[in-house]
């Protein structure tokens, strides 16, 4: 098997293809990284603090989230992009470690996160729309000799994340489906799309009462997570997979509140774009003739650094420069200028044939361009404009060229490869690591599959397996935290089950108004910005068909806190009232769920006194106890 993988990853290191895919699934995966750091940023004291601003959490939380996005804005423009990526990694590997991010606060794609993350740092994603491509193209140039970075990489490069990131997750996923009742009746998308804490604004009832239709999409997305693993690598299969990815996670996206893990799947699907599709796209983009041509002086290093930054972000190719010295002679929109007037600015011509120079040039070249017409337009303010002049004059007047005094500059060369490249060795050695490495990495998963998706699913318990189930457990430990390789069980059946109470905060004012807090509305939903994570800290542990009196209070305390001070409620002396409502989960198909649940009426289950800073909560009502794990006082 080994020689057979070695084999077939040898083949996919020789081949090259285009970037670009791989670059967009870089700025996508730092895109998502930024947003759910902001996130973080946002709820730091409901998330790190005991109990948000009274009992705070580690004082350096709040240094280092702003140090892991600007890691992740790096990885986005492509900056240094490595070490970002490492970065990056390893704040995803302490937060999810060593914080209540873990346990309490699940945003359902860390782990995956991780594992792209990881494989990041070893990819040469930053070989297109990058930062990092830009800089290597100015320092390795010189006058007389342009230095081009590479624009392609092998094909491994975008199977990587797919195979070891997708895969597993969809097969796992798939595997724990088949124990749900819901899922086995095809309505695994259905149910969740029917409970109030988990959907977005978006109102998707004529899609759900159609039952042949969600079925239909149930029993899809099984068979697609089940075929995935084998097929996403053939040519034939590629747009099909990625049309169903689309549609799948552009719905979880839309239709739940759980939108960081629809984001996060589908950047993962820009490396299913067939690849031809980006050449195609190249072309498309690119204008079939400059609007401007520029003439500059091609023994300027100042003059070739600006032809270089610019052709770099020209993605539309909507400027050609021109070396005076090969072309001055030969262009009529240049006659009657000597030779040091054009020596002496950066002369442009359109195609009408009018003529610019300096600071004049600059602005031509920006609305040429397109995209950064606004500022040209911010340049040619009144102010603004003479100051850019009088700044261009200087620097145009004293800059150095290269006739007689530079240096020779070095032969250009390819640079040296990243010290891991050079750790594998030649291609052959290389491919057979990274089957060695595919094959550990298999046998990780294997173990976290057959644990969590069949052994346990089974009802098989870890006395029975003895120093076997020990073993497995600390792998579990150890892949989970650095690997991202975890059990992939969401909504399923033993969630859903039973989950008949829903609850909702309000707040009593001083003068006996109630006031509903900005988190669970009056249908029962999680309004926006209580996503993602908090959401899952509310839907997921505070509330579910276990009902647990230690945990509500625990959640409710933090909750009634934080937006306590947002609100400026003063919790030496406050009052909350817990509402609650009934609704239903059923594992079968009934029409106009969504509406039903939304439309319950609320009832007062308790109340939620602060004194002193201190609450204190009294039911109401009993809570409705569903299994041996829950505090007996429910």
């Amino acid at each position: 098997m080994i020689e057979r993988l070695t084999h077939l990853l040898q083949r996919s290191l020789e081949r090259q293809v285009p970037a670009t895919g791989l670059a967009l699934f870089r700025i996508g995966y730092g895109l998502v990284a930024l947003q759910e750091i902001l996130f973080l940023i946002h709820f730091r004291p409901l998330i790190f603090d005991e109990i948000p601003y009274l009992d705070q959490g580690p004082p350096m939380i709040a240094f280092l989230l702003p140090v892991w996005a600007l890691a992740a804005l790096g990885l986005t423009v492509g900056w240094h992009t490595r070490l970002c990526a490492g970065i990056d990694y390893l704040f995803w590997v302490l937060f999810t470690a060593f914080t209540p991010m873990w346990r309490d606060f699940d945003g359902g794609f860390d782990q995956m996160m991780i594992s792209s993350g990881l494989l990041l740092i070893f990819l040469p994603c930053e070989r297109a729309l990058s930062l990092d491509r830009l800089r290597v193209a100015l320092e390795r140039s010189s006058p007389g000799r342009r230095y081009e970075p590479p624009r392609t990489v092998s094909v491994w490069s975008y199977y990587a994340p797919l195979l070891i990131t997708l895969a597993p997750l969809y097969f796992d996923s798939a595997i724990h489906k088949l124990f749900s009742e819901h899922w086995r009746n095809g309505l695994g998308p259905w149910l969740p799309s029917s409970h109030p804490y988990y959907i977005s604004p978006l109102d998707l009832s004529w899609l759900l009462d159609r039952e042949g239709l969600q079925r239909a999409i149930g029993y899809t997305v099984i068979g697609f997570q089940f075929l995935f693993p084998f097929l996403f690598w053939h040519p034939r299969f590629r747009v099909p997979l990625l049309v169903l990815g689309l549609l799948f996670h552009g719905g979880i996206t839309l239709s739940f509140n759980i939108y960081p893990f629809g984001l996060g799947m589908l950047i993962h699907y820009a490396l299913m774009v067939p690849f031809s599709w980006w050449r195609r796209l190249g072309e498309w983009i690119r204008l079939p003739e400059p609007r401007l041509k520029v003439y500059y002086d091609g023994l300027c290093p100042l003059c070739l650094r600006t032809v270089i930054a610019v052709e770099h972000f020209d993605v539309r190719r909507a400027v050609r420069f021109l070396d005076l010295q090969s072309h001055a002679s030969g262009e009529p929109a240049l006659a009657g200028l000597d030779e040091a007037d054009l020596l002496q600015d950066l002369y442009a011509v359109d195609r009408q044939g009018r003529r610019y120079r300096g600071v004049d040039t600059y602005l031509q070249i920006l609305k040429a361009m397109g995209w950064p017409k606004p500022l040209a337009w911010l340049l040619q303010c009144p102010g603004i404009y003479h100051l850019a002049r009088r700044i261009y004059r200087r620097v145009a007047d004293t800059r150095q060229r290269c006739d007689q005094r530079c240096p020779v500059p070095p032969p250009v060369s390819e640079p040296a490869a990243p010290r891991w490249e050079a750790f594998l060795g030649p291609p052959r050695r290389r491919a057979l690591r990274l089957a060695k490495a595919l094959v550990v990495l298999g046998l990780l998963q294997l173990n976290s599959t057959l644990h969590y998706g069949l052994l346990h699913r089974l009802g098989v318990d870890d006395d029975a397996l003895g120093p076997v189930a020990a073993l497995s457990n600390l792998l579990l430990s150890f892949s989970h935290a650095f690997f991202g390789i975890t059990p992939h069980a969401l909504y399923l059946a033993d969630h859903f089950k039973g989950y008949e109470t829903i609850f909702a905060i309000t707040w009593i004012d001083d003068q006996g108004r109630e006031r509903w807090l900005p988190f669970v509305n009056r249908e029962g939903r999680l309004v926006a910005p209580n996503w993602g994570r908090v959401h899952s800290m509310w839907a997921n542990v505070a509330v579910t068909p276990r009902l647990n009196e230690y945990r509500l209070a625990k959640f409710a305390a933090k909750v009634t806190a934080f937006y306590g001070r947002r609100m400026g409620i003063d919790l030496n002396d406050a009052r909350f009232r817990l509402k609650a409502k009934t609704i239903r989960m059923p594992a079968d198909w009934e029409p106009g769920l969504r509406r039903w649940n939304l439309e319950q009426p609320w009832r007062d289950a308790g109340e939620l006194v602060w004194h002193n800073q201190t609450m204190r909560l009294k039911l109401w009502e009993p809570l409705r106890v569903r299994n041996r794990y829950s505090d007996p006082r429910g």
